[in-house]
């Protein structure tokens, strides 16, 4: 939000009140809205639980909404409050946390899943990634690995661990070639925006990001990737990255 500098009723107080607060924080900042960050925890582990509730709440910019190891209570309450974030564990006991990601994702879109508790295994990551998962924390991730990916899922990027990015890239670029995605490329009639907001999805760009690339607004970029989803028959951006890099080399789609 800019602010005025041609105010005439800004007095000396209330300039001296005003750099005394000083300029705002990035992790203040919360999910660039102006509030924090909503979050739902669901891990049995009592103890991690309290400890991870304890760590978020000390950190300004995010809001902590509800904390269960119960995954059904938890699951109401993210229908009711809609929050930004719903951390889940990869290891719940009595619960299928896969299944879990899937009906969150299904049933409150908006509510971005991040999971949590990983070992590096490629195909845990792409099973998550198909049921609708935006983000996830390794076991070993430090403090600021996991506020960072908090921060930019809630931006609406999708993050993966670092070190599987290339090879599930691959496996999901190899499921879309047995498919003959470039068949239905050369198929479909594809616009030229909607070419360029493949090439975008394929650099990892949020939704924000393209917009203010292409400049056109939000809601626009949304438009477009649910029209190049519906077109190429695929069920998420990564699937679409991959389908950019597997499909288009060196090339560009916009050319």
């Amino acid at each position: 939000m800019k602010r005025s500098t041609a105010s005439p009723r800004t007095d000396g107080k209330a300039a001296t009140r005003a750099a005394k607060r000083g300029p705002r924080s990035k992790a203040a900042s919360g999910n660039g809205e102006g509030r924090p960050i909503a979050l739902v925890l669901i891990d049995d582990n009592r103890l991690l639980r309290e400890g991870i509730v304890a760590m978020v709440s000390a950190q300004p910019g995010f809001r902590v909404l509800a904390a269960s190891a119960d995954a059904i209570e938890a699951l109401e309450k993210v229908r009711e409050a809609k929050p930004d974030i719903v951390l889940v564990d990869f290891g719940l006991e009595g619960h299928d946390s896969l299944s879990l990601t899937a009906t969150v994702h299904a049933e409150v879109p908006q509510a971005k899943v991040i999971v949590m508790g990983l070992l590096p295994s490629q195909e845990d990551v792409a099973r998550y990634v198909r049921a609708g998962a935006s983000g996830f924390v390794m076991k070993e991730a430090s403090f600021e690995e996991f506020f960072d990916t908090i921060r930019a899922v809630a931006r609406g990027a999708q993050v993966l661990p670092t070190q599987l990015t290339k090879s599930l890239f691959s496996q999901i670029a190899l499921n879309v070639a047995l498919k003959d995605k470039q068949q239905m490329l050369d198929a479909v009639r594809l616009t030229s925006r909607e070419r360029q907001v493949i090439d975008l999805l394929g650099e990892g760009l949020s939704n924000k990001e393209i917009a203010g690339r292409l400049h056109i607004a939000v809601h626009t970029v949304k438009s477009h990737v649910h029209n190049v989803l519906e077109k190429l028959a695929l069920h998420s951006r990564l699937e679409v990255a991959a389908f950019s890099h597997a499909s288009s080399g060196s090339r560009s789609f916009a050319q």
